[in-house]
C-alpha cells in the first residue's frame, strides 16, 4: 500500500551555511524509489509516496543519503497524511483567528511530556503560550517566532535533549497536509 509522507528537514537554506537545493532533494528522493516527489518551499520540506519503510526508517534513509550526498548531517522527521491532518485538527490554539506567523507547530521524533517542561515559568511568558501534541508542540507566539522570548527557552538544550524537533509556521503545517492528500 502506498502512504504519502511529509519529510521535514531541519536547519537546512538558513544563513548561507548547509545547502541542500530542493533539485537535488527532489532527485535524492527519487533515487530512494520514491514517487510524487515534491518540494515545498527552500527551508525543508518534502512530499513523496512510499510503499516500503515506516516512518522512522524513511527518516534514517533520508538522513543517510543526505549525509553521503552532501558532507553533513541533516536530521530529518518522516510524517504520514494523517499524522499531519491530526496536528492541523487538534490545534489548541484558535488557528483560523490568528496569523500565520503567529502560530507555530515543532514537529517532534518522539512524545512529549509535561515533565520535560516543568521548569518553564509560563505565567512570565505570557500571552505567549505552548502545549503539547501528539509528537508536536503548538507554541502560541503573537509578535512573531523572531521576538519570541518562550520559544527560547523551549528550544534549550536540556529540553531537545534526545529528541529530534524542527518547527514550522502555520501557513506551512497547512499547506503540508494538502500536499500530503492523496
Amino acid at each position: 500500500m502506498t502512504t504519502t509522507y511529509a519529510a521535514l528537514l531541519r536547519g537546512i537554506n538558513v544563513g548561507g551555511s548547509r545547502k541542500v537545493p530542493m533539485a537535488e532533494l527532489r532527485a535524492l528522493l527519487a533515487g530512494l524509489g520514491h514517487g510524487d516527489v515534491r518540494t515545498h518551499l527552500q527551508s525543508g520540506q518534502a512530499v513523496f509516496s512510499s510503499d516500503h519503510g515506516d516512518e522512522d526508517s524513511l527518516a534514517a534513509d533520508l538522513t543517510a543519503a543526505i549525509g553521503k550526498r552532501f558532507g553533513f548531517a541533516v536530521d530529518v522527521i518522516v510524517r504520514d497524511h494523517a499524522y499531519l491532518k491530526a496536528v492541523v485538527e487538534n490545534c489548541p490554539f484558535p488557528a483560523a483567528e490568528l496569523t500565520a506567523k503567529q502560530l507555530h507547530v515543532t514537529y517532534c521524533s518522539a512524545p512529549l511530556d509535561e515533565e520535560r517542561y516543568a521548569g518553564i515559568d509560563r505565567a512570565a511568558h505570557l500571552p505567549e503560550e505552548f502545549r503539547l501534541g501528539d509528537r508536536a508542540l503548538y507554541l502560541y507566539a503573537p509578535d512573531g517566532l523572531g521576538r519570541s522570548k518562550l520559544a527560547e527557552q523551549l528550544a534549550r538544550p536540556r529540553l531537545t535533549k534526545g529528541i529530534v524537533a524542527t518547527t514550522r509556521n502555520w501557513n506551512t503545517v497547512v499547506k503540508l497536509v494538502e500536499m500530503t492528500q492523496a
